[in-house]
Order: C-alpha cells, then structure tokens, then sequence
C-alpha cells in the first residue's frame, strides 16, 4: 500500500485521541528533555572538577627521588656471594635534589613533536613569617607566563596579575588560604624562610585559590630565580621537570620511555590522579545509567497507550483488513504512529532541554571554594543532542513495534462477527 496513505490514516488515529496522543508525547519529551539536562549538567560539573585537577596537573612529571641504593656494599663483593646478606638500616644514598643535566633534557623534550610544552619548576619546603605569625607551606619557583599558557595558572588568579609576577624577581602569588592566616594583603610584604636558613622579604602581588583548602592553605608561587636564591642554589638547580603532551593518552609511553632513556623517576598523570579518574568514571556512569532508565520509562508509557489504542481502534483494524489492507500494512500504520510521537515528544524534550540547560549556565554559582567560576557549569556538546534523537527514536520505535505486530494479526471476520 502506499505510504503516504499509511501515513494519513496514522496521523487520523492520533488526532482522533489527542489527549492520549499528548501524554504520550509528554512521556518522550520529560524523558529526552531530562536526559539532555542531566548530562549538560553533569558532564559540566565534571568537566570543572577534571579542570581543577587535570588543567593544572603535568601530562608527565619528571623529578629525582632520593632512595636507598638498591645494591649495598656488601652485596657488591663476591666474597660474599654464597653468604646470607641481613642488612639493618638502610640510609639513602648521597644525592643532590636537582635533576643532572636539566637544561639538555629539556631541549631534547621540547624538541619532540609529541610535547606540547616544557617548563622547570623548583620546589621548596618554607615557613611564611608576618609579625608573629609563622606558618609552614611550599614554595614553587615557575616561568609564570609558561605556567599560564600551558597549565591556565592565570584562572586561579583572584587577585592581581600573572604579569606582576614575571616583572618583578621580589614578588610573591600566594595562596588565598595563607594570606588569610597572615591577615595580609596586596602589596603588603612577607617574609620566606628556608629550610637553609636563607630569608627573603617578598611583596603580594597577588593571589591564587585552586579550590582545594589542603593547597590554598600552604602554596606560594615565585620566580624561578627567587626560588633557587632562597635556597641558595645556582641557575641550574631545578627539581621537577613538567610536561605538557598534546594527546594525553601518550603520557604512560612516553613516560616508561623517560625512565629507560634518562634514568630519571617521572610519573604520567592519570598515575598521578587515579583514584579522581574512577570518581570521574563513576559519576558518569550513574548520569547516563539514570539517564537511559528515563528514557525506558517513556518507552513503557508509550507502549500501554498503543496498546490501549488497538483495543480501541479493533473495528478499524477490521474495516481496513477487509478494504484490502494487509497484516504488514496495519503494522506499519502503528509503527507510524510510534514514530510520530517519538519525533515529535524528542524535538520538543531537546528544545526544552537545551533551553533549561542555558537557564541554569547562567544562573549564578558563587561558591569561597572557586571564586573564578560565575555561574553553573553546563556542557552543550552536541554529541548529547544527537544521543537524546537516537534514543526517542529506537524507545518509540521498540515500543510500538510489539503492539502494531499484535494488531496486524487481528482476524477482522472474528471482529466483524462479534460485532
């Protein structure tokens, strides 16, 4: 039969029982427009967790750990091969903390076409003294401008400029927590003190919040030249290397590769933030699990409205059966009349569900923990969007098709006889 007539006798049935056809529509339209909802909203929210970690965080960080020597004395003679080595307390070997040979290093990284970028760090162990106040934290030597383009350090900026910190060698970026312990301010001066000894009188010139209370409480930012003069140590002192990849999937190859070539320790970031990684997994899991089981919930709605439509329409199952529509010609109606309602209640739960999505990205989130951040964060990738089509069309479309097969295999003379 044609189907242009199919179709015209699908949409007649809708329109016959358009309250039943609306809630069923409904049924699609909360179920798609939640689901676009939930997951803008989610991925978003972890979107900017991921960001407080992973945007700040090296693809690969390299540094020189000191550990015991993993052969003693003993165990190097060969008068005692045979001999049963019972060795009590193991000290460290000598070592310095700077990684050798750091700027050769780091010309071969950058020179490699998988690296998006290269920056040295020096990290230091401080006490941060104003007035009487003395408090312990870390003190991290950085090419700031480097650090902004590679890490978005200048987002946790809150106060002041990444600029100040580059043109002045006696500045200071300290954390929010800190300069709340030390009741100071922009422009005032602080003192840092080293584990060496060595004391500098530094000027805020400004400060920095990550989110996180355990770093906020205790890190600085400076120079890299301050941070080697508080540690009285040479320009070529530098104890962590941090690297910037531009496909992080590359970070545990190139990181092994690290290891064996240079017989440094490095670690890639997702060994780094594992644990965060599953709770990031986690989370998504559960908004698509929850997500999907709205979707399934529409589907059943729909179900039992066709279901209660073919037991309404038995006489016109009847009538077309004996006019010369065929058993596949019936199924195809209702299949029809399936489709119409899961385009129709999709296209509406996408625009509902895109409309509340902006409503909430612009809804004010004002939160001490993240002072950079405005309003609730929202993803509107459209891969969500096409998810949400796909899933209004095949729940229809599975919805519908147990009833439209039920009715093509209705005999009319049994219906017409009742009658």
């Amino acid at each position: 039969m044609d189907t242009r007539i199919l179709l015209k006798i699908a949409k007649t049935h809708l329109m016959a029982r358009k309250k039943q056809t609306a809630i069923a529509a409904l049924g699609v339209t909360f179920g798609i427009g939640t689901f676009i909802i939930l997951v803008s909203f989610m991925t978003g929210l972890n979107g900017l967790l991921d960001g407080l970690i992973l945007n700040r965080t090296p693809h690969i960080r390299i540094y020189n750990e000191i550990k015991p020597s993993d052969l003693q004395p003993v165990q190097r003679s060969k008068d005692f091969d045979s001999a049963v080595h019972v060795i009590h307390s193991v000290k460290p070997k000598f070592s310095k903390l700077s990684i050798y040979n750091n700027q050769p290093l780091m010309e071969v990284l950058r020179k490699d076409k998988r690296v998006r970028g290269v920056t040295p760090i020096v990290g230091a162990r401080v006490f941060y003294v104003s007035g009487a106040t003395q408090l312990n934290g870390n003190l991290s030597g950085i090419h700031i401008l480097e650090q902004v383009k590679l890490f978005n350090f200048g987002d946790y900026i809150t106060k002041g400029k990444a600029e100040s910190l580059a043109n002045n060698e006696n500045g200071i970026i300290i954390g929010a927590g800190v300069a709340k312990k030390l009741s100071i301010a922009m422009g005032d001066y602080v003192q840092v003190v080293s584990t060496t000894g060595q004391t500098l009188k530094l000027k805020i010139v400004g400060f920095f919040q990550s989110g996180l209370a355990d770093i906020d409480n205790m890190q600085s930012y400076v120079n890299l030249k301050t941070a080697q003069r508080i540690q009285g140590q040479p320009k070529d002192f530098i104890t962590d290397i941090h690297v910037k990849l531009f496909d992080i999937e590359q970070a545990l190859p190139m990181t092994i590769e690290i290891r064996k070539r240079f017989g440094l320790n490095a670690i890639d970031i997702k060994a780094a933030n594992a644990q965060f990684e599953t709770g990031t997994s986690i989370r998504n899991l559960i908004t698509y699990a929850v997500s999907i089981a709205l979707l399934i919930v529409a589907g059943f709605g729909i179900y039992n409205i066709l279901n209660m439509l073919i037991f309404q329409k038995m006489n016109d199952i009847a009538i077309l059966k004996a006019t010369g529509f065929s058993g596949v010609d019936v199924r195809n109606i209702f299949l029809y009349q399936a489709m119409m309602i899961g385009v129709a209640g999709g296209i509406l739960g996408l625009i509902i569900g895109y409309f509340v999505s902006v409503l909430i990205s612009k809804s004010p989130f004002v939160t001490e923990a993240l002072p950079t951040i405005k309003t609730f964060p929202v993803n509107f990738d459209i891969k969500f969007y096409i998810i949400g089509s796909i899933f209004a069309i095949l729940t229809t479309f599975f919805a519908g098709l147990m009833p439209a097969r039920k009715a093509s295999k209705i005999d009319p003379v049994e219906i017409l006889r009742g009658q």
